[in-house]
């Protein structure tokens, strides 16, 4: 079954070239089926890339997917306007629907206090609409340390120098519909400046930590009802993600480290590993199917909240 997105969205001739089966809205309206309903709260300064690489992941499963893309009245620098007037709702518009998921993206912002970031009052307001409104969550990066703060008051932790490369994780608990069909270690790729910790989380009894990293450490985070679910590393990234963001840092003169375990033998100009996307297509497949489909109601507007 198809993802169903605008067929004049950039990602949509991404997709096609790529044989991922995508279906533009005006020939969806005539299908006689129930899709799942995903919003996208997209908070990276790239919109165009990220919104690509999220929509690749949930293209790959058999179920019919309905996105909407929604934004924050942050004006990004990096995204033209008119894609973001043309394609993104802001949050006002979908407050009164009910989603069967929500992507809540990362963003470069982690080094700030959270109530300093000129979004964080409307960002409150999604994850408590997103307890009433979806039936389940999936928070990224930032995103994921944001919704640990905002609902279990759990505090980040600067960094001695940037979390950058690809690590290998260990899964803690494979009976869990998320890590269905996963070995017993995966690869993800981290990028960011701050980290939550272990000992906080494991202080909340509806809080379960499904995946860690010796390098990394914790990864992946559910709670208890599986509605909400929050990841560390960023399984979204392509292949090149990371080299580029270490160049741009270069070119900054901020003189960043290499990513770890990413570049053959250390090498910059070599291509990079690409050791995640097997796993990271896994992962949302199984949100999509265990998570969502198998336990969201036909009528969302039944959806207990949490």
């Amino acid at each position: 079954m198809p993802i169903q997105i605008p067929n004049n969205l950039p990602a949509f001739e991404t997709l096609e070239r790529e044989n991922i089966f995508v279906i533009p809205d005006d020939r969806a309206e005539h299908q006689d089926i129930r899709a799942l309903k995903i919003a996208i709260l997209n908070l990276m300064p790239n919109k165009i890339t990220t919104e690509t690489q999220l929509l690749r992941l949930l293209s790959n499963t058999p179920l019919h997917v309905d996105i909407d893309l929604i934004q924050t009245s942050h004006v990004p620098k990096n995204t033209p306007q008119e894609h973001m007037l043309k394609f993104y709702k802001p949050f006002s518009e979908v407050k009164d629907q009910k989603y069967d998921g929500l992507l809540i993206t990362g963003a470069p912002v982690e080094q700030m206090d959270y109530e300093d970031v000129d979004y964080w009052d409307e960002l409150c307001d999604v994850f408590e609409w997103s307890k009433t409104n979806v039936y389940s969550t999936i928070h990224i990066c930032w995103g994921a340390m944001a919704g640990l703060y905002y609902h279990y008051g759990i505090p980040k932790y600067l960094l001695s120098r940037k979390m950058s490369g690809v690590f290998l994780h260990k899964a803690l608990d494979q009976s869990h519909p998320l890590l269905k069909g996963f070995g017993d270690t995966f690869f993800c790729p981290h990028s960011r400046y701050t980290e939550v910790r272990k000992e906080d989380i494991q202080k909340i009894d509806s809080l379960e930590i499904l995946a860690e990293s010796k390098e990394a450490g914790v990864h992946i985070v559910s709670d208890i009802s599986q509605r909400q679910i929050y990841l560390f590393g960023h399984w979204e990234y392509d292949r090149d993600t990371l080299a580029k963001e270490y160049k741009r840092d270069l070119d900054k003169g901020i003189k960043p480290f290499k990513p770890k375990h990413y570049f053959p033998y250390g090498n910059t100009e070599a291509v990079p590993r690409f050791n995640w996307c097997c796993s990271a297509n896994l992962m949302y497949a199984n949100w999509l199917n265990h998570c969502v489909y198998q336990k969201t109601p036909y009528d969302l507007n039944g959806l207990e909240p949490l």
